[in-house]
């Protein structure tokens, strides 16, 4: 059974012991209290799945489920949103953190301005937790043609309509990108929330680190929009051009904190 305004959280998870305990405790300090967390762990071999079981021992709002083969974090987001009861879904990924009124500051924004789905303005972190200078703006009115051209909705920013939502695709693509274009092209388009409620981790050692790899992920994923190959290689470069840029300002805002704390 739906029930109105609760907010399903999905978290996919595979080996992440040494971030999820930041991860789900940014969940549980949150302002707005009707959620419920699910913790998919893709099948840990490390610590990952005793820790949120311990989480979901001290908090009721946050079941844990158990893979026993390694499927991907689209197949363990899909399992997750099968098991919500929420009328809005929200994803948070086991590395990353959020403001702790992220929850009620965007469902605010959605019930009054009737968005279908949202995100917000992005602050980055290093692997330790660090903050960096750069923050990466959400536009008010983002539209698919905006979208096509440059991702700015980070998943882990993103809040949905339940029945509005979309399948994750499989196989090695950015598939969050492919599920916003799709969902955002069919509402005309994404409503964004321009605080910094959402803490990214960068990691070297994500799925999409090396530029190559990114690159045949984006090119997949405007394949599943829809998109025939000449105009997905068209679309794939120009998106590369606009994340060159990203690193680019990230790195200087990297530089510049090194800098100021020598």
């Amino acid at each position: 059974m739906i029930s109105m305004n609760k907010i399903s959280i999905i978290m996919p998870a595979y080996r992440a012991e040494a971030t999820i305990r930041e991860s789900i405790g940014s969940v549980i300090a949150q302002t707005y209290e009707d959620w419920e967390l699910l913790v998919i762990d893709d099948a840990s071999t490390d610590k990952t799945l005793e820790i949120a079981n311990a989480f979901a021992e001290f908090d009721d709002r946050i079941r844990v489920f158990a893979g026993k083969v390694n499927k991907g974090v689209a197949s363990a987001r899909n399992a997750g949103i099968r098991q919500a009861t929420g009328e809005y879904l929200a994803f948070l990924d086991s590395d990353d953190l959020w403001h702790e009124s992220k929850l009620e500051k965007q469902l605010r924004f959605m019930l009054e301005t009737g968005a279908e789905i949202s995100f917000t303005a992005t602050s980055y972190i290093n692997a330790a937790g660090r903050p960096y200078a750069y923050v990466l703006p959400a536009e008010d009115k983002f539209s698919y043609r905006a979208l096509r051209r440059r991702n700015i909705m980070s998943c882990s920013s993103v809040m949905v309509r339940r029945d509005c939502m979309i399948p994750f695709p499989p196989g090695f693509m950015h598939e969050d990108y492919a599920v916003w274009l799709q969902i955002v092209k069919k509402a005309g388009q994404a409503r964004g929330l321009n605080e910094p409620l959402l803490m990214y981790r960068m990691s070297e050692n994500s799925k999409s680190a090396g530029r190559l790899a990114s690159a045949k992920m984006t090119f997949s994923a405007y394949r599943t929009a829809g998109y025939g190959r000449i105009r997905s290689a068209f679309f794939t470069l120009r998106y590369a051009l606009h994340s060159i840029s990203k690193r680019r300002k990230i790195r200087a805002k990297r530089a510049m904190n090194a800098g100021e704390k020598n």
